[in-house]
């Protein structure tokens, strides 16, 4: 199966090495992957402060980087694999690349979903010993509709013994500029996400983004708290 890798720029530039542990998952699993690195973002930070304009034209560089091909498109974040899904269409409605659009938001999707409900794959022979708590981030649970995918994953972790914390659905308080515009709020919220995750005894909190595991551990780091943050294609290129 081809695939075409979308890395958000965030990813790109902070935490590569969760897009080659992707890459190593996929290729162990007989993918081939692709990737084009003239691509750079997916346009949802102008577009979420407003800058609409601005953003169509980010939205339409990586249009005409992923058309042309029937592979799937897979990223290591729900965040921006939901904004291409649910805005992509409202952006370019109307457009000319409106069927270009279309063809790019259906074969578009976040990694632990691509494995579970493409590749029909909950296995990997991963193993880790730890004790983890998993956060639903607010894009793979709302905009992509992800719950059970990630955590049927890593059920078939070795040695990783995974623990639900209090009220897991509840956002972390990143939301983007919302971190900085609403700085207390937010940092109140990353507070209560913590808390919950340190009353399971998990040592590492998992998830599918990690825009929400990068505000949640500049929290924990400020803190001193003794709780580590861990991307779900790391925890499962571990251990083989």
């Amino acid at each position: 199966m081809n695939v075409q890798l979308f890395i958000p720029c965030f990813v790109d530039q902070l935490f590569p090495e969760t897009a080659f542990n992707m890459v190593k998952v996929l290729e162990k699993l007989g993918c081939t992957v692709s990737y084009n690195e003239a691509q750079t973002c997916c346009g949802q930070p102008a577009f979420n402060a407003g800058f609409w304009d601005e953003s169509k034209i980010v939205c339409e560089k990586l249009v005409s980087e992923m058309k042309g091909s029937d592979d799937f498109i897979v990223s290591p974040s729900a965040s921006c694999a939901g904004f291409i899904r649910n805005y992509y269409p409202k952006i370019f409605d109307n457009a000319s690349i409106h069927n270009e659009v279309k063809d790019i938001r259906s074969r578009t999707y976040e990694f632990s979903e691509f494995l579970v409900n493409v590749l029909k794959v909950e296995k990997l022979g991963a193993s880790l010993s730890l004790k983890a708590t998993y956060h639903d981030s607010c894009a793979a649970l709302r905009e992509c509709k992800i719950k059970e995918e990630p955590r049927k994953l890593l059920a078939n972790v070795a040695g990783l013994e995974l623990m639900e914390m209090q009220d897991v659905e509840t956002c972390c308080g990143f939301g983007g500029t919302f971190a900085i515009k609403y700085e207390p709020i937010s940092i109140s919220m990353a507070d209560q996400k913590v808390t919950n995750a340190l009353q399971t005894g998990a040592s590492t909190i998992i998830s599918t983004d990690l825009s929400c595991l990068m505000h949640l551990d500049g929290y924990i780091r400020e803190n001193n708290i003794p709780l580590a943050t861990m991307h779900i294609a790391d925890v499962l290129a571990s251990g083989w």
